[in-house]
């Protein structure tokens, strides 16, 4: 049989524990964060040395066979979904901290080790990385690479991409090919930032060096209660509007916060429609004139009850009680659907009455938390999927949202990629011209193909057939809606 030479082949690429492929040991590699697609891959194989990714590759491109790299498996969209008669190339054994420097405030790192560890490592140093997705303790660094993953803090310390010197990488042909370095103005075209984002569709990324930022000195967070959303998201704009850039500024509804005080105890005023975690950080003459502008802001914006962190203790209550509603959301519902838009600051107040428009046309619940000083929604829609058609009608909401995103100017993600989950909104975000861009840079990286195929860029096909579907349906969505 064809596939057991390839198999043959790839075992000899890896030690004897870097190959699974019984049934039970594909089962943990099936999905991602976004369960509800699964496919059992033909094989997973795990390297510990870029030479043996190299010879991975090459093995499956001499056999024609589609490849999915793979980290953590913490990501919500789909991208790390196998494809069928292709293998998973898990990098999870490849965890080393290979080097921190301190005086070049850098760190270089293989694509498995966990964010969190970076700064743990860097922390006797005084430094740490300051990109902090919600799943930092699990999510690998080559998977926030592989997505441009963000964080709460990455309004004013940037996203993975900002954050990032250099990475190594194996194109699917098995040839190495290094972006980026540690000077600050490289020669040549800027692969660096065509590879952070690229969600494994062009090169497998092998080692990663990353900037290492100074601790501040002090960090102080304001829990601002509203009555209302569109009261906490005027003060959003209006903080940003008046040149003042928090270190993180994040927002959760009524019912998030309910949730999250369940479920973590950190101290928020339930009652409120909505808080605001504005935060402030540098010299602690810095931080307290910024807290003392922000709260005036927050104030005249219609906050009702302001409260700002005591203690550094308290400081990480606050942000642990933001970084915990995902999973405090389980306990709302069987399932829960995470969507990942971006809108401009300025239209929050009018999209989120939009999106509970349409939780309502749909008859599921959905509640907010979000990225707010980016715009970087984080709608989640509860739902049971053992319910009827439950299931269907979460993707069905979940796609208007993002079609409502792109219609108030803004775009269907801000840190989750598109997956598997979001491709169809991809032919509402782009035109022709745009997606035969995309496919021919995926091309010249990737000739034959093989990379996470099926994934991120639609083929014009795919969206023909979308944009008769949205006809059919009388769902050109949310046409009276000015466009920027």
């Amino acid at each position: 049989m064809p596939n057991s030479q390839f198999l043959s082949d790839l075992a000899a690429t890896v030690d004897a524990q870097g190959l699974l492929t019984s049934a039970e040991q594909l089962r943990v590699y099936e999905c991602d964060g976004l369960a509800a697609y699964r496919q059992l891959p033909l094989a997973v194989v795990l390297p510990t040395t870029e030479q043996q990714v190299i010879a991975v590759l090459r093995c499956c491109h001499r056999h024609q066979v589609a490849v999915v790299a793979r980290g953590s498996g913490t990501g919500l969209s789909g991208g790390a979904l196998p494809v069928e008669g292709g293998i998973v190339l898990s990098l999870t054994r490849m965890n080393a901290i290979l080097n921190i420097n301190p005086l070049g405030r850098s760190a270089r790192v293989q694509p498995g080790v966990r964010n969190a560890a970076i700064s743990e490592a860097a922390a006797s140093h005084g430094l740490y990385y300051a990109p902090d997705p919600s799943s930092q303790i699990a999510c690998s660094i080559g998977g926030n690479v592989a997505e441009n993953a963000g964080g709460v803090h990455c309004l004013k310390y940037g996203l993975t991409v900002n954050n990032l010197l250099a990475v190594r990488a194996i194109t699917s042909e098995g040839e190495l090919l290094i972006a980026g370095g540690e000077a600050p103005d490289q020669p040549g075209l800027d692969l660096l930032m065509a590879l952070t984002g690229s969600e494994g569709l062009l090169a497998v990324i092998t080692e990663i060096t990353v900037r290492l930022l100074p601790k501040p000195q002090v960090a102080q967070v304001i829990l601002a209660a509203f009555p209302t959303v569109g009261a906490a998201g005027t003060a959003v704009a209006n903080l940003i509007g008046q040149g003042i850039i928090p270190a993180g500024l994040e927002l959760m509804d009524q019912a998030t916060t309910r949730a999250v005080e369940s479920f973590v105890q950190a101290g928020y005023p339930t009652d409120a429609a909505a808080i605001l975690l504005c935060e402030a950080d540098g010299t602690a003459e810095e931080v307290r004139a910024d807290i003392e502008a922000m709260s005036q802001v927050l104030r005249e914006a219609g906050a009702t009850a302001l409260r700002v962190s005591c203690s550094e203790a308290e400081r990480l209550t606050f942000w642990a009680g933001r970084k915990a509603a995902f999973p405090a959301a389980a306990k709302l519902a069987p399932d829960y659907y995470c969507m990942d838009g971006t809108i401009p600051r300025h239209r929050l107040a009018e999209v989120l009455d939009g999106i509970a428009g349409l939780a309502a046309e749909h008859g599921l619940a959905c509640i907010n938390v979000f990225h707010a000083g980016d715009g970087n929604l984080h709608p989640l829609i509860l739902f049971d999927a053992n319910e009827g058609d439950q299931l269907h009608r979460a993707e069905a909401l979940g796609a208007r949202i993002l079609e409502l995103c792109v219609a108030v100017g803004g775009a269907i993600t801000g840190e989750h990629g598109v997956g598997l989950e979001k491709i169809n909104q991809m032919c509402v975000q782009f035109g022709e011209a745009e997606l035969r861009q995309f496919q021919a840079l995926k091309a010249a990286f990737d000739p034959a193909l093989l990379l996470n195929p099926g994934k991120a860029i639609p083929s014009l096909h795919r969206c023909a057939e979308y944009g008769r579907m949205h006809v059919h349906q009388g769902q050109l969505p949310f046409s009276n809606l000015p466009r920027f």
